[in-house]
């Protein structure tokens, strides 16, 4: 699957989430439905991956 079907498939799934829910949820509670949406589209999902990033000096 190329990057950019992957990229269509995440941001649907995000906007039908913040279409159905709104604000309001934590961001875990967020996380884990969207979580669940994209393992339904037999996606592979790894969570909460540690970034080393260099900004501003830190």
């Amino acid at each position: 699957m190329h990057e950019n079907e992957i990229s269509k498939i995440i941001l649907d799934c995000a906007f039908k989430i913040h279409t159905d829910l709104g604000l309001g949820l934590f961001e875990s509670g967020y996380e884990e439905i969207l979580y669940n949406e994209l393992a339904n589209k037999q996606l592979i999902i790894e969570r909460k991956k540690v970034l080393a990033i260099q900004y501003g000096g830190i």
